[in-house]
Parts: structure tokens; C-alpha cells; sequence
């Protein structure tokens, strides 16, 4: 108990030691330049550079029993990028057969490269130096159990985002054009299904994109717990809260275009989620004070 407060009393005063004011502002304008940086790199990647496999002798990777034939070599372009490659395995995968894509602004597939470049710039900077330069400059001025705490949801965060991402691509965004289609082919054959390719871009990522965040609802609920700023009978008690919060979120990200189904069904996956926050959240409970 002696080493506990020991050790409780030195973080506090780690903590509680000012710095100057300057110092953390140099800080902090270093850590902000290494993100963008790392942002502005990845984008320019993504936006400018094209792949094209390449076959060779077939490599034997050691304890993993997995050979390689084919290796991706990447190439300075800008019509055939990593981008526009991204945005046409969209088009083909996600809309209907019968629904075409349209150019109504002359700078349209340019927006949409770049609007794609940004998306995965942010995916692949986000785990690997967002959040290691935000730790770092964090950490210092945490106690032990929240930077505990911090380090174990990193990766979950990171899987949760994919796992809501992987979601809307696989149900949802198949689901509304489906639907949207179905729309229009019963207004007659006067009617051709369209959608121009802007929209088509822009609604896709941020149907990813705020799915994704929507998806962390556990790994909040947990958290709070764990700090013990929110009792996890408190979570059982309110869930019908829960359910209403899940609904209101899942009508905020919905287009509102397939008449409640698409509201009905992230709505459903959110207050799972909740659920399952809430019950990891009791053991959580339970392990602490045992």
C-alpha cells in the first residue's frame, strides 16, 4: 500500500509540474507538422501513384506456408492512380447494373479522386501516426491507468472504425442504391436511373466514415466505466436512452432515402452495440473490484 501511494504521489507531481507555456505550444506545432506531413504525403500517394502487378518466381514465406507469386509495383500516375482504381471498384461493386453514373461538372472525377486520396490518407495515417504523435504528446500529463486504458483501446478503436466501414460497404450502400433503384423503375421506363458521380463518391465515404465512428459506441461505454465516471448499472438502467440515441444517430447518417429501412437497420446495430458495451462493461466492473 506504501509503494501504491508512493507511486500515486509522484505521478501527481509529474502532473501537476508546469511547463512553460511556449514549450507546449513548440510541442505541439511540431507534433501538428508531423501529421500533416504524414497526411499530405499519403494523399499525394494515393492521388498520384498507380500499381500494376508483377509475376515472379513463386516466394515461400517461412512458418506461415503462404506463397507469392504476383507483387504490386508502384508507378508515378495520374489517370490510372491508386485513387481512381478505389473509385472504380466502387462503381462496379456497389451500384446496380441498371444505374449509370453521370458528369455533371466538368471537374467532377477529379474531385472524386481527390475526395478518395483524402479518405484513405486519414485511414492509413490515423493508426499509424494521428494517434502515436496525439500519445505522445498526451502522455506525459496522464496517470498510469488512463494511459493503461488509452493503449489498450487503440486497437480496438482502429477495428471498430474497419468493422463499421466494412459494414455500410457490404450492407448498407448495396441496400439504399438497390432500393433507390427499385424507386425508379417503378415510376416507367420514361425514368433512367442516375446519379452523378460526385454524389455517388461523396455519399459512399461518409456513409463509411460516420458509420465507422458510430461503431466506437462501446468502446465509449467501456471506457467510461473503466474510469469510473459512469457506474455500469447506470448503462442497464437508461438503455431504453440507449436504444433512442441509436435511433437518432442511425436517422442522422441515413440519406433518408429507403422510406425507414436503412434507419431501422443501423438503429438495430447500434443498440447491439450498446448492449454488448454495456454487458463488457459489468465484467469490467466486476474485475475491478475483485
Amino acid at each position: 500500500m506504501e509503494e501504491k501511494a508512493k507511486e500515486r504521489g509522484k505521478e501527481e507531481k509529474s502532473f501537476f509540474e508546469e511547463k512553460p507555456l511556449l514549450d507546449h505550444l513548440r510541442e505541439l506545432a511540431i507534433r501538428l507538422r508531423r501529421i500533416i506531413a504524414a497526411l499530405a504525403i499519403s494523399f499525394f500517394f494515393y492521388f498520384m501513384t498507380g500499381y500494376e502487378w508483377i509475376n515472379i518466381d513463386p516466394l515461400q514465406i517461412p512458418f506461415l506456408g503462404i506463397s507469392i507469386s504476383k507483387i504490386p509495383i508502384p508507378y508515378p500516375s495520374f489517370y490510372d492512380s491508386i485513387a481512381v482504381q478505389v473509385t472504380k471498384f466502387f462503381i462496379y461493386h456497389e451500384l446496380p447494373a441498371n444505374t449509370k453514373i453521370i458528369i455533371i461538372n466538368l471537374f467532377d472525377p477529379i474531385y472524386a479522386s481527390l475526395y478518395v486520396s483524402l479518405y484513405l490518407a486519414l485511414l492509413t495515417s490515423l493508426p499509424l501516426i494521428i494517434i502515436r504523435e496525439t500519445w505522445a504528446f498526451l502522455a506525459p500529463g496522464l496517470y498510469k491507468h488512463e494511459k493503461k486504458i488509452f493503449k489498450l483501446t487503440m486497437i480496438p478503436a482502429f477495428l471498430l472504425f474497419f468493422s463499421g466501414s466494412l459494414f455500410a460497404f457490404l450492407i448498407l450502400i448495396p441496400l439504399m442504391f438497390d432500393m433507390i433503384s427499385f424507386y425508379t423503375e417503378s415510376l416507367g421506363p420514361a425514368v433512367e436511373p442516375t446519379i452523378s458521380l460526385s454524389s455517388f463518391i461523396s455519399t459512399t465515404f461518409l456513409l463509411m466514415g460516420s458509420l465507422g465512428l458510430a461503431f466506437e459506441m462501446p468502446l465509449i461505454i467501456i471506457g467510461l466505466t473503466y474510469l469510473r465516471i459512469v457506474k455500469a448499472s447506470t448503462w442497464r438502467n437508461y438503455w431504453r436512452w440507449g436504444v433512442l440515441v441509436s435511433f437518432i444517430i442511425a436517422w442522422i447518417i441515413s440519406p433518408g432515402t429507403t422510406g425507414g429501412v436503412m434507419e431501422t437497420i443501423i438503429g438495430l446495430s447500434l443498440s447491439s452495440l450498446y448492449f454488448l458495451g454495456m454487458g463488457i462493461s459489468f465484467l469490467v466492473e466486476k474485475k475491478r473490484e475483485s
